[in-house]
């Protein structure tokens, strides 16, 4: 009993050392003098400053966003995150309910849907927009519908497709919004099927490379349709709009859009020697403009970044604390390899975090997710992997719980004392 006594004394003393460490740790100053008030403000007023880089692509469009598909590290933005009008790029989130509802077994390609006097007054000939020239009252099956839209740009199949899937245009714009939440866009609202104007229907650039990497991530077996060069429905042979797919630089996807209002844009993919990068522009001045630009950026990301390894599949990459374990910590590793694009030529630092909520509690189990890696290139995250465990940790035995409790205690109450100083 004595020596029991003696070894929770021990603990407690432990403890009482590390929280002391803590405290340093966690000591705010209480003063600020004018001198150090001043050059706080100054450096606030340098991290608001635009920065201008000289070797950045050189082009005009005002919105765009060059992406790498593999891990969606952005290479270039710029006026990102602007909510604007779509035009025929919403068409994009239609394409990927669809192909959601075909992967989840609840449509097939095989299904036939009728063309409503709606749909062909409003996408079809009389409409006088893209159109893929659908017969009013004809059925149409899914496969063909979606080449219809994607090929062809035609607003009647989305609308088709809209009404056979949601009842209406307006239900199924409510059901776009919904699923782009549960992918991960946060800003962009859809209103209808195709893109066509409407003031409450807007995106973000970056949300639609967001939208364009998790179609081609998603969708293997349906992305070839975008590569595809031509379509002919109702004995009319229609050209992919696509310009990149002609220019010889790996493109295969996705798609372009225009209204008055929203300009010319383009979402567009090109692969080469194995890389593959996502390219949004948008506000453009004519189809030509559009092509040209979305050209230069991918070029440019091909020629100035390269892919290099950090840690290969399976290799150790650090730690995580464990409360209450037979060990204090567990190794992690990454779910994958992790590879980023960096300049060829460049001065930009990588800094690497692991950032996970902890300590975890013990058991563990090898395999368990745990937290990520992120990777910064200057104050771009350009990685962000999933960890795992390495192995497993049992339970420890009732001192070493009882020391870890005691020590988060004490570590939990000085971090509270130190944020309210």
């Amino acid at each position: 009993m004595i020596g029991r006594k003696l070894q929770i004394a021990g603990l407690l003393a432990a403890a009482a050392l590390v929280a002391s460490l803590c405290t340093t740790s966690f000591a705010a100053p209480k003063k600020q003098g004018a001198v150090a008030a001043q050059a706080q403000k100054k450096a606030a007023a340098k991290k608001d400053a635009p920065k201008k880089d000289k070797d950045e692509p050189p082009i005009i469009a005002p919105h765009a966003i060059l992406i790498d598909a593999e891990n969606g590290a952005v290479l270039f933005e710029r006026d990102p995150d602007q909510l604007i009008f779509p035009a025929s790029l919403g068409k994009l989130m239609t394409i990927e309910y669809v192909f959601h509802e075909l992967k989840e077994g609840r449509i097939k390609l095989t299904d036939e849907y009728p063309v409503s006097e709606n749909a062909w007054r409003k996408g079809g000939a009389p409409s006088r927009s893209s159109t893929m020239y659908a017969a009013i009252n004809s059925k149409i099956a899914v496969s063909n519908l979606l080449h219809g839209m994607i090929v062809q740009s035609g607003n009647d199949a989305c609308i088709v497709l809209a009404e056979a899937l949601a009842g209406n245009e307006a239900e199924f714009g409510v059901k776009l919004t919904q699923r782009a939440r549960e992918i991960g866009l946060t800003k962009s609202v859809f209103t209808n099927s195709n893109g066509l104007p409407d003031p409450d229907e807007k995106v973000t650039t970056r949300e639609l490379g967001l939208l364009a990497r998790y179609i081609i991530q998603n969708y293997p077996e349906f992305y070839p349709i975008f590569g595809e060069r031509e379509f002919t429905w109702n004995k009319i042979r229609q050209q992919n709009r696509n310009p990149l797919l002609a220019m010889g630089i790996g493109a295969d996807g996705l798609k372009t859009g225009f209204t008055s209002d929203a300009g010319y844009g383009l979402v567009g993919s090109a692969v080469q020697n194995g890389l593959r990068l996502v390219v949004v522009v948008n506000g453009l001045k004519s189809n030509k403009e559009r092509g040209e630009e979305a050209k230069k950026l991918l070029e440019w990301g091909f020629h100035n970044f390269e892919q290099r390894i950090l840690f290969a599949e399976g290799q150790t990459i650090g730690q995580a604390k464990v409360f209450g374990g037979a060990s204090g910590h567990v190794p992690l590793v990454a779910t994958g390899l992790a590879r980023v694009m960096v300049p060829k030529n460049g001065p930009e630092r990588l800094i690497a975090r692991i950032v996970y909520t902890g300590p975890v509690p013990a058991p563990v189990a090898q395999g368990q997710p745990i937290g990520t890696l992120k990777v910064w290139r200057n104050d771009v995250i350009i990685l962000d992997m999933p960890l795992k465990a390495a192995e497993s940790v049992g339970k420890g035995n009732m001192p070493q719980r009882a020391f870890d409790a005691v020590t988060e205690m004490m570590i939990a109450l000085f971090r509270a004392g130190a944020e309210r100083l």
